[in-house]
């Protein structure tokens, strides 16, 4: 354990000496970029910090944003050649992995260490038990999602069968949760931020607990790209990768405030005083990685744990070097 703490305090420092400013010449050359983001949320605060410092700019990148609206969406946006690189579950590219398509999905950067959906109650309970959810109807995601599946197993770890015990409702789409909620549907839910401020100033929902917290640091949103791609325009991923972990840099050191005052662009139904609200719960939680690595241990938990709910067959867990390439994150560390 002391090891692998030592090697981790490693990275960070040599990546932190990695993140100089490009020079003159590098920043001349433009890497233009097609990107889908997979929700608007407050989880991917680093991306809006490294957009809105320049970060990717300085990078010599050049990018078009999109909001897929589901992991399944933006998967399929990729796989068409419609978008380069995608914010997506990594649960998407092991299902692709095991599938007939010729092209296959590279994860080369991680942006969030777990899961950052609250579950919310229709009541606040200061005395709140997970075991309270026996019997009620919890409004969850797409069978086989990441939310899905975290939510699955933060259950299990406290004693409840998500098969048996309770309903999880996944036939709403991401879109139309919020409304959903609001019209009496399903006695809990699962929500990020800012809808899960949002509600809870409105009255409508209150926090109940953390699904990350309770699975624990298993990579939740991580950068993707096509094999094709990644050949063709390593130099571009690259790059990317290096304003990534830029940002994820700024994001650990900044205090709420300046992280609100620098996104609130992307966030404008909430005022300055909830995105801080916002922004500081997921602090807490400790949701933002400080280094772009997605290590072999957290994706062999989270096969397990698409074994465990049903979605993977245990014969055909992937070899993690079929599905990531952390090769442009150890070339930061060397530098």
């Amino acid at each position: 354990m002391k090891n692998m703490f030592r090697r981790r305090a490693a990275l960070i420092a040599s990546l932190l000496a990695a993140l100089l400013p490009l020079s003159h010449a590098q920043a001349q050359t433009a890497h233009k970029i097609r990107y889908e983001e997979v929700v608007r949320s407050v989880l991917y605060v680093p991306m809006y910090v490294g957009i809105q410092k320049g970060m990717f700019n300085d990078a010599g990148i050049e990018m078009s944003m999109k909001t897929s609206q589901g992991t399944d969406k933006g998967m399929a946006a990729l796989l068409s050649g419609s978008a380069d690189i995608v914010l997506i579950g990594p649960e998407a590219s092991i299902y692709v992995a095991n599938s007939e398509s010729p092209v296959k999905p590279i994860v080369f950067a991680g942006l969030t260490a777990t899961d950052g959906f609250l579950l919310m109650g229709r009541k606040p309970d200061a005395n709140f038990d997970w075991s309270k959810l026996k019997g009620s109807k919890i409004m969850s995601f797409r069978p086989g999602s990441n939310p899905d599946i975290f939510l699955e197993a933060a259950l299990r770890k406290k004693g409840l069968d998500p098969k048996k015990d309770l309903t999880l409702v996944s036939n709403i789409g991401p879109a139309a949760r919020t409304g959903a909620w609001l019209a009496g549907q399903n006695d809990y839910a699962t929500f990020l931020e800012p809808e899960a401020s949002s509600l809870e100033k409105q009255g409508k929902a209150f926090p109940l607990g953390a699904v990350g917290k309770e699975v624990g640091m298993v990579d939740y949103t991580v950068f993707t790209t096509t094999d094709a791609y990644l050949k063709k325009n390593r130099a571009a991923v690259q790059a990317w990768t290096q304003a990534v972990a830029k940002a994820q840099q700024y994001t650990a050191a900044a205090p709420a405030g300046e992280l609100a005052d620098l996104v609130g662009s992307y966030f404008t139904g909430l005022s300055k005083a909830e995105l801080v609200s916002a922004i500081e719960r997921y602090q807490q939680l400790q949701l933002w990685k400080k280094t772009p690595m997605v290590e072999k241990q957290a994706m062999d938990q989270l096969q397990d744990m698409l074994v465990q709910g049903g979605v993977l067959e245990a014969g055909k867990k992937v070899d993690y070097a079929r599905f990531v390439d952390m090769g442009l994150v150890q070339s930061l560390a060397q530098k």
